[in-house]
């Protein structure tokens, strides 16, 4: 599995408004202080809203903040919520993407590391991450 750049800056947003789940933070706040350009910041924000990991909330002192308590979110989550679901290789996320997953050998081990990577993608929440620094 390779977790793209905007997959890490989503993560590293998360991991800020976990730190004060209640608390509204605006796009200039969370870019400056995770080190992700605003520009870009707006936009993952947006798919994470789609994903119903943050709330918006307009006006002045508007911005976003979790939708759910850090502990109910996790890093798996919030990966596929930008990138999607990935694998070490295709057929193991569609079978129909290759004519040989039914023969091949190799095949059940690419589908293993998938459950294996997900299974510990999803025990990591942001409650529990916050407290691992």
């Amino acid at each position: 599995m390779y977790v793209t750049r905007k997959a890490d800056y989503a993560i590293r947003c998360v991991l800020y408004l976990s730190r004060h789940p209640e608390r509204v933070a605006s796009v200039e706040e969370i870019s400056g202080a995770m080190l992700v350009p605003k520009s870009f910041l707006a936009k993952i924000l947006q798919q994470l809203m789609k994903a119903g990991i943050v709330n918006s909330a307009r006006g002045v002192k508007g911005g976003f903040q979790l939708a759910r308590q850090p502990k109910a979110i996790n890093l798996l989550e919030v990966i596929e919520a930008i990138q999607g679901p990935s694998a070490a290789n295709i057929c193991a996320i569609d079978r129909k993407k290759c004519s040989l997953s039914g023969t091949c050998s190799v095949h059940p081990v690419w589908v293993e590391i998938r459950e294996m990577v997900e299974k510990r993608l999803r025990e990591e929440n942001f409650a529990a991450l916050l407290k691992k620094k």
